[in-house]
């Protein structure tokens, strides 16, 4: 069923009578977003078990979820005893992640702080994602093709990477650029 605006409206109002021990969410679905339906269910209920089951594993995707107050992250591969399990530990009130989300989770919080991408840095490698040449890009934001340049530059020193597939891969896997078609 497409998540029109009057079903999504519906959807985060239903947990609000508390007939839910637990809530699964995925991240992405037609016409919403599950972190933003998160965040207003437990606005409504801070009580309210949210187990996000999804097949989206970018750090910042996970990082999104957790903040919104998820009670646990699955990957959409757990098998039915998995997803059984941390169903009934969600109502608990426990935090369930699968051991893929928990290394990721780890590893981020182990990880020394980066620079983070400026708005332009971040327009400039999100285009390149898409295919566009330096000159375009240039173009396109009525800037040098020296200034597209200096910005990529600067991005693959924060992103700690030499040529602009790895910067655009690493930024996808970062969760800085949105995933392609996503």
């Amino acid at each position: 069923m497409p998540l029109t605006p009057r079903w999504r409206a519906q959807s985060v109002r239903c947990p609000r009578a508390g007939q839910y021990d637990v809530i699964l969410m995925d991240l992405r679905m037609p016409g919403g977003d599950g972190v933003t339906a998160t965040r207003q269910i437990l606005a409504a209920d801070p009580a309210a078990k949210v187990l996000v089951l999804t097949t989206y594993e970018t750090d910042a995707d996970i990082l999104r979820a957790v903040e919104a107050g998820a009670t646990g992250y699955l990957l959409k591969d757990a098998t039915p005893a998995e997803l059984a399990n941390a169903v009934r530990a969600a109502a608990r009130g426990e935090t369930v992640l699968a051991p893929l989300v928990a290394e990721r989770l780890v590893s981020h919080v182990r990880r020394p702080p980066r620079e983070s991408l400026s708005a332009r840095e971040t327009e400039v490698l999100g285009r390149v994602a898409r295919g566009a040449t330096n000159a375009e890009i240039g173009r396109d934001l009525y800037i040098s093709e020296a200034t597209v340049k200096t910005h990529l530059l600067r991005a693959f020193a924060k992103l700690g990477v030499s040529d602009r597939t790895a910067a655009v891969t690493t930024a996808f896997e970062r969760g800085i650029l949105p995933p392609p078609g996503g």
